[in-house]
Order: structure tokens, then sequence, then C-alpha cells
């Protein structure tokens, strides 16, 4: 049975970059935090959106190069917002900087907000998915081949070169978000190397994880061989009811759990959390 894995996430919205940082070095001095997370988004998603609010990919490479052994990713990139050409170069980047560090996180995009304000199309949810497909043939393949041609419906690529190649071989873990149970976890079941869930309640994580489970059965793959992840809000005050709310998702099948930290952070949280909360938590 598999160990669970435990990290944070700051989204990089209505907070400081100080306040990140001190979060960040803190679980990465840490050993029981394995990874730590940021969003793809570049307005506030909860409250005002003229608030502050960092761009992902560059914050995270900031992050990565100022610790040094936690994981670190995105959870998740809008696949809309860069070209995956593009992608698969920031990510290589990062995996170098970071010395094979880097999760990919992935997700088809979904902010009307954003797109409509800075003029990027947002298309149609099956096509927004079918993209997200060939987005991460695109991003394997030239994270992998020394040349690198593509002919797909959204996207093509003729003698590509991708140089340096990522550290982690054949490249670094691709997580894919997403609960559409047609088109989304299809994707999962074919390209992921594990599969994150937004916490809503655990019978709708529980059903989803069945029909991820019938996608890869279809597909070929073992279902044993994609961990399931879930990421969850951290009630400051009640961490021994986000310790049970964990343990529920544990108990269902996920092994990386991922803890949701809202701004402001208070100054023990990564202690307390690794004291209060994940000696709680056990394999389901």
């Amino acid at each position: 049975m598999s160990e669970l894995s435990f990290g944070i996430k700051t989204a990089p919205h209505n907070t400081t970059y100080p306040a990140m940082l001190k979060v960040w070095q803190a679980a990465d001095a840490n050993p029981v935090f394995e990874h730590a997370w940021l969003f793809d988004h570049m307005n506030p998603i909860h409250g005002d959106v003229d608030g502050p609010c960092y761009e992902g990919w560059t914050l995270l490479s900031n992050l990565a190069a100022r610790t040094e052994r936690i994981r670190v990713g995105l959870m998740v990139t809008g696949n809309t917002y860069r070209h995956p050409a593009v992608l698969a170069h920031m990510a290589a980047t990062i995996d170098v900087m970071s010395n094979g560090r880097l999760n990919i996180g992935l997700g088809a995009g979904w902010n009307e907000y954003e797109h409509q304000s800075m003029g990027i199309p947002l298309y149609a949810p099956g096509e927004r998915i079918r993209r997200l497909g060939e987005a991460c043939q695109v991003i394997k393949k030239l994270l992998t081949e020394s040349v690198t041609s593509f002919e797909g419906r959204y996207y093509q690529l003729q003698e590509a070169r991708l140089a340096p190649k990522p550290i982690q071989q054949p490249h670094p873990p691709l997580v894919i978000g997403g609960s559409g149970e047609q088109l989304t976890l299809r994707i999962v079941a074919e390209h992921a190397d594990f599969w994150n869930y937004q916490g809503r309640s655990v019978e709708e994580f529980i059903q989803k994880a069945e029909v991820l489970h019938r996608h890869c059965s279809d597909v070929g793959r073992d279902p044993d061989s994609l961990p399931l992840s879930v990421q969850m809000r951290v009630d400051y005050d009640d961490l021994k009811g986000t310790a049970a709310l964990l343990q529920g998702y544990a108990d269902a099948g996920a092994t990386i759990l991922i803890m949701n930290l809202r701004y402001p952070y208070p100054d023990d949280i990564v202690a307390r959390l690794a004291s209060e909360v994940i000696p709680q938590i056990s394999v389901g």
C-alpha cells in the first residue's frame, strides 16, 4: 500500500511574496512535507479582482531557487494561457534550476474574466479539454525527443528543439487537475503521472476516482499506477477537523494530500501542521 505524501499550497493572490517565501522555506526545512504548490491565475479568484496576484511560473522559478529539497509545482497550469511548447521550455528550465524537483501541473483552463480581460480565447469546454490532451503530447515529446515534429488538430511543431533537457527522466511528473468524467478523466488516464482533485466532498472524490479507474482500464493502464491527490483548505481554527477531513480522503484512496493555506498565514502554521495534523492521518 502506498505511503502518504504531504504538501502545502499558497495560492499567490491577496498575499505577499515575503509571506509565501517564509512558508515555503519553513516547509522545505521540515522533512514531513514533500511538495509545495502555487496556482496559475493572473487576478485573484476569491474576492476583489483588483487585489494582488503573482504570476505563477515566474514566482515558482524564484521559490524553486530559494528552496533546496521540497518538490515544486503549480496546481495547476491553465493550458490556454501559454502555448504548450513554450511551457515545455519553461518546465525544463525550472527542473534544471531546482535540480530535478519540478512537478508539471496542467489543467484545461476556465476563468472567464481573465480570458476576456486579456483577449485570450476561452474555447468551448470540449475544445479546451481536447487541447489539453494535445498539450500533454506536445510537452512530453519536447521533453524527451531531440527533435520534435507534431501535427495535431490544435498544435503543430516542425523540427522543434528543446535543450537542456530536464534532469528528471524521462520527464518531470505530469499532474492533471479536473473532474470532467467523459473527457478530462480520460486524458488523466492516458497522460498523467498523478491526478488532482479539488476537495469538495469525499463522496464525489470516490465517484470521480471510480470513473477514472474505468478510463484506465479502457486505455490499458493499471489503475494502481495512477496515484490520487487532493487539495483542501486548512481551517486554522480547527486543525483537528482539518485532519479528520484529510483522513476521509486518505481512507478513500488519496495518497498525496495538499493543504491549502490562506493569507495571512499564522507564524507557526507549518510547524503546527507537522505536529498536530499530519501525525493524525494514516494510510486508508
